[in-house]
């Protein structure tokens, strides 16, 4: 683990399953209105962390990439929603605009896979995921945050990682 500053955190996964249970963690910190924004090349481990933090937040729905359809929806008992976007495919900011993020906030975490190419039109306040591909099965994940109910996500994770805050 480094810790570059309390808005980052850089961590070397070593397997698909601990970059979903790291998800797993994270999932289980997510509210409505948090948004969680993932880079990283085609299988860079993004959808795999997905897994995870649909597991961590009580999704019951199978979680899988939604490329074609951009938005699936997954539910859990007791209520509320989890929303995950595939950018991939969408070509414009207001192609971007027409999905209504400011909505699915409202009504659960969101979860972007590629929103660097969306960048342009996310609110300022998120959780960035950067993947970089290290070895066969590792993964670097870089993390930062910007805005305080971020920092304070970040600040969970880590001490739920490492029990430092």
């Amino acid at each position: 683990m480094t810790v570059l500053d309390i808005h980052s955190l850089d961590f070397i996964s070593r397997s698909p399953e601990q970059t979903r249970r790291i998800g797993i963690r994270l999932g289980g910190l997510l509210k409505a209105g948090d948004l969680i924004c993932l880079q990283g090349n085609l299988g860079a481990g993004k959808t795999t962390f997905v897994q995870g933090m649909a597991q961590g937040w009580g999704a019951f729905d199978s979680v899988s990439s939604p490329t074609f359809v951009l938005v699936n929806v997954y539910r859990r008992a007791g209520g509320g929603q989890i929303f995950h976007m595939d950018a991939y495919r969408i070509q414009s900011a207001p192609e971007a605009q027409e999905l209504d993020l400011g909505s699915m906030q409202g009504e659960g975490p969101v979860l972007i896979e590629w929103a660097d190419r969306i960048e342009g039109v996310l609110p300022f306040d998120r959780l960035w995921v950067n993947f970089e591909h290290v070895a066969d099965e590792q993964r670097d994940l870089r993390f930062r945050a910007v805005g305080r109910r971020h920092d304070e996500i970040l600040s969970s994770l880590r001490h739920s990682m490492f029990g430092v805050e």
